[in-house]
Order: C-alpha cells, then structure tokens, then sequence
C-alpha cells in the first residue's frame, strides 16, 4: 500500500503540487490522470524518492520514503515514460545488472529472470542487444526491470506510448496479470487504456486533486444516473414490463422501435449494484435476442474533459 499525505512541491515561486493527498490499496489498478503540467510526474518522482517533497509524507508499506529510503524503495519498481535502457547491452547482460543494483542475490537470480522472462515474454531476445530490439520489445525490457527484485508495488508511466494496436493489447493483459500480485499505479493520455484496467482513478489538475473515485461513480456523477442501452427483437411491452421488474431498474424508455427491432434506454438508480446480468437472464429465459447491449453512461474521456476543462 501507498499513503500519500498533503504532498507539496515547490520549485522557486511555483507550487507544482499543492497539498496531493490519496491512497493506493493492495492488489489494485490505479489510473493516475491529469493534463501536461498538472503534476504527474512530479508525483510520481517523489512517491519513487527521485525526488524530494517541499512538505508531506509518502510512506511505501509503512516505510517513509524520506526516513527509510531503502525499505521503501525496495517495495517499488518504476518504469519511467522513456525506459533507463543501455542499448549496447543485451536484455539479458542489462537485467544481471539491474539484479546487482537491486542486491538480488546470486543464488535466486537465475529463478527470479527466468520468471520474468516468461512473465514479459523477451526469453526469446534475451541475447539480442537492446539497441536492435522494437520499440515494444523495449518496453518490456523497461517491465521487466521494474520487476526484479519483486516489489510489491509498480509505478507504469505512459507504458503503451508509440506502441501498435497489437503491442497496446499485449500490454493491456500484462497489466491485468500484474494486478493480481501486484498494486499498479498506471500513468497514460490513453484514456481508454485507463477505462479497460484501472479499478480505481486518480484525476490531477493544477497540482491539486480534482477527483478519486472508480470510473463507473465517476461517470454516474457526471451524468446523474447510469444508462443502458438494449436493442432486441421480441415483444416491446413484455420486455420492457420485465426489465422494469428487476430491483434497481429506475426506468425503461422507448428510443426506437421497428417491425424488426426495439431499442430501449434502460435507467438504474444510482445505489444500485451492477445489473447487467439480470437482465440478459431476463432476456434469454424469454427467448428474445440480444442485437446490441451497451452502456450509455459518459467515457472516461468525457469525465476527464468535464473534469479539467478550464480549471
């Protein structure tokens, strides 16, 4: 776990950060979001001991990065938007170096890369010089240093930036497989990256925080309620009359219907648990197809424009 407490950095006259405060709990995904210059990577910097705040407290596990650097340090490992890569060693001639920084010691070191390895999938590279790998290759090299040592704790900063749709994938499941034994906090301008992992978000603006909450809070505050949309063939009045049934169902609207298919606007109230589940039981007991299911509750991207714009 990460407590972060009334973080503030000063730089001369300027207040980079003006009194950040928030957690990251065990085992979770956690967005960190904010417009250029609003104080990310300065965050990011002191939670890592690369610097140091003006006033506030970061602890790593209870180890106050400030008080018990090497503790603390030694739950975390970082991967920094631009990867501390030397591109004239090999992966494997740069991870034995990593190890020798981190004091992994020599008897666990062959297991621990070989982990690793596999984790990241470079084991077929790892006697290539970094130099001649791709750039997505790259960034995994960048991973997997982050994981040596097994921190309990990863710091990812723009991990997808320059990488292909394929590439963006790839790394969209590692981050998942990372998760379950692992706290992330995952730093990216790819918004929908942020939607499709993160448990939880953290929104910076003006070096002050602008919002913490998980995606779905932080859409149905944005919009008041939360929304689905279904379209279907079968009977209108039967479908909506059951829809409306299930708890926490606020109201069924009529969008769109035809002689072949119904569109229907689904509302749910605001203290209710997800319902998706109920409803397509409902739809497939009366045998009625399901043509298109969707939220229409506001993207991550329009949370974040709503949040940070003009502020």
């Amino acid at each position: 776990m990460i407590e972060i407490n009334n973080l503030v950095k000063q730089y001369g006259d300027k207040r980079a950060l003006k009194g950040i405060s928030f957690t990251v709990n065990d085992d979770e995904v956690l967005g960190f979001l904010g417009p250029n210059g609003a104080g990310k990577t300065t965050t990011m910097n002191i939670i890592t001991g690369f610097l140091s705040s003006t006033s506030g407290s970061v602890k790593v596990n209870g180890h106050d990065i400030l008080e018990e650097p090497e503790l603390a340090k030694k739950d975390i490992g970082y991967l920094p938007e631009q990867p501390p890569l030397y591109f004239d060693m090999t992966v494997k001639e740069y991870l034995d170096f990593i190890c020798d920084l981190k004091k992994v010691s020599k008897e666990n070191r062959k297991k621990q890369l070989d982990s690793i390895y596999s984790m990241v999938k470079i084991a077929d590279v790892k006697d290539r010089l970094i130099g001649n790998l791709s750039k997505g290759y790259k960034q995994r090299v960048g991973i997997a240093q982050a994981l040596v040592g097994n921190p309990s704790i990863l710091i990812l900063d723009e991990p997808t930036v320059g990488l292909d749709p394929n590439q963006v994938l790839e790394m969209r499941k590692l981050v998942k497989t990372l998760s379950k034994t692992h706290s992330v906090i995952i730093s990216s301008h790819i918004l929908s990256e942020i939607q499709a992992i993160a448990d939880r978000v953290v929104i910076i603006n003006n070096g002050k925080i602008a919002a913490i909450d998980t995606i779905t809070d932080l859409s149905r505050r944005l919009s008041g309620s939360s929304k689905l949309l279904l379209s279907f063939q079968g009977p209108l009045k039967d479908v909506s009359s059951n829809i409306r049934a299930i708890p926490g169902v606020a109201n069924v609207a009529t969008r769109n219907s035809n002689d072949r298919l119904h569109e229907i606007e689904i509302t749910i109230s605001n203290t209710s648990p997800d319902i998706r589940a109920s409803i397509f039981f409902v739809m497939s007991k009366g045998g009625w197809p399901i043509f298109e299911f969707r939220s229409l509750d506001p993207s991550l991207e329009e949370v974040f424009l709503n949040i940070t714009a003009g502020k």
